[in-house]
């Protein structure tokens, strides 16, 4: 196994396609040598590197050898982190691991909190209970809650950047603040992609006044976490540029104020505007701060053993360490994990098919272990029952907390029957 300079794990494009190429091609045997010898360099405060003194600490033997991190996320129970963002490809169950960690995550906490961005919600349906756009508590616990929202401007609350008059720069005149709330609303409607930074500004604002040790994130395919993640930065820079521009065209003011004062004074002023935003540039640079702080925020991606979607993680993982956002978990979802006294028969279908996925799967477990090995990787075993209600889920978790080891073929028999138990006591329930 190659050993990776830690600041050094990233390919350049060229060497990423050479990197698609030879998966396609299965000349499996070239590709340690690309990821050894074609990379670029990311700063040491950019790389997704673990956070905790213990990772650090034993990333290396002291004879410079790459010692295997624990292959469970038993660091995220140890840590103080505040947020934890999991995302990755559609499909390789994103919802099933994010519920899974808030359940594990309840067991060390005060107080977490589930909350899903994916337009298509489905922790409603990982639980078995519905939520809403406001924190529920989920059955059988007392300290995790779950919520499903919508990073749509028009369908958050958008009066809680309206305000009210204490002394934040928002107006205290009733018409004023119902005055600057309709000019938020047009200007969400107007302009393209301003609607979903709107959003996430209140998202970030109600999510920041919640009293929760934890929040986590069920993501959206990897598209739109892009895009949400780096909206702290975008609006960030677009505050500065108004703020630059403020001055240029301060003449501007009194035709405002003219303006005003022909509407009946129901048109809020240059400097109430601005205020409205200084209010929400506040909250975006409080976020972004707390996003690139990694004893703060970390970012779980979840995989399953595909080509495409170990392409697409790695993808992930250099745009956010773009952003300065650390990762060093890794899911890997839907592996086949034999029994350890299993015999194949050649002449049983199944048996066939199971070598055959197996195979496939193994190519890809090898090169992501050796793409990531900067990271705690979690192979989770590919389940016989769905994983859905709270006993399923807390069956998930335990796997995440601890490594997987498989047993005898009558163990697994044994647990399949466990398994069917658990799914048909959910079905009883529902």
């Amino acid at each position: 196994m190659i050993a990776f300079d830690r600041y050094n794990i990233f390919f350049t494009v060229p060497s990423f396609f050479t990197f698609a190429f030879n998966i396609l091609s299965k000349k499996t045997d070239k590709i340690k040598t690309i990821t050894a010898t074609k990379f670029y360099s990311i700063p040491p405060p950019m790389a997704s590197l673990s956070t905790t003194k213990q990772d650090s600490d034993s990333d290396y033997d002291s004879d410079g050898s790459y010692e295997e991190l624990d292959p469970s996320l038993q660091n995220l129970i140890d840590s103080d982190l505040k947020w934890i963002f999991v995302g990755g490809k559609g499909g390789v169950g994103k919802t099933t691991s994010s519920s899974s960690i808030g359940v594990l995550l309840s067991r060390t906490r005060t107080k977490v909190l589930i909350i899903s961005t994916d337009p298509a919600h489905n922790v409603s349906d990982a639980f078995s209970q519905k939520f809403s756009n406001e924190p529920i508590l989920v059955k059988g616990f007392d300290n995790l809650y779950a919520m499903e929202i919508d990073t749509n401007a028009n369908n958050l609350q958008l009066g809680a950047l309206g305000g009210g008059g204490d002394g934040s720069g928002v107006p205290e005149d009733e018409n004023a603040t119902a005055s600057i709330q309709s000019m938020l609303k047009e200007l969400t409607s107007a302009v393209p992609g301003i609607d979903e930074c709107m959003g996430f500004a209140e998202l970030m604002k109600q999510v920041q006044t919640m009293d929760y040790d934890c929040i986590v994130f069920d993501t959206a395919p990897t598209g739109h976490t892009l895009r949400l993640l780096s909206m702290p930065t975008v609006m960030e820079n677009a505050f500065t540029k108004i703020h630059e521009l403020k001055d240029r065209f301060s003449g501007l003011s009194g035709m405002f104020g003219q303006m005003s004062s022909m509407m009946g004074g129901q048109m809020p002023s240059q400097d109430a505007m601005l205020g409205q935003l200084e209010q929400i540039r506040g909250v975006i640079q409080a976020v972004n701060a707390q996003f690139r702080d990694p004893t703060k925020t970390t970012f779980v991606c979840v995989c399953i053993p595909e080509f495409l979607s170990v392409y697409e993680t790695e993808r992930l993982v250099q745009e956010l360490s773009k952003f300065g956002i650390d990762v060093h978990n890794i899911i890997v979802n839907q592996v086949l994990i034999p029994p350890q006294d299993w015999q194949p028969r050649a002449d049983c279908w199944g048996d066939i098919k199971c070598q055959s996925r197996l195979k496939m799967q193994n190519k890809y477990l090898e090169q992501i272990f050796d793409l990531y090995e900067h990271c705690h990787i979690v192979t989770m075993p590919l389940l016989d029952a769905e994983v859905r209600g709270v006993e399923l889920l807390k069956y998930f978790a335990d796997n995440l907390a601890e490594p997987f080891v498989p047993g005898t073929v009558n163990e697994y028999r044994e647990e399949k029957l466990t398994l069917a138990n658990m799914e048909k006591e959910k079905t009883n329930g529902n």
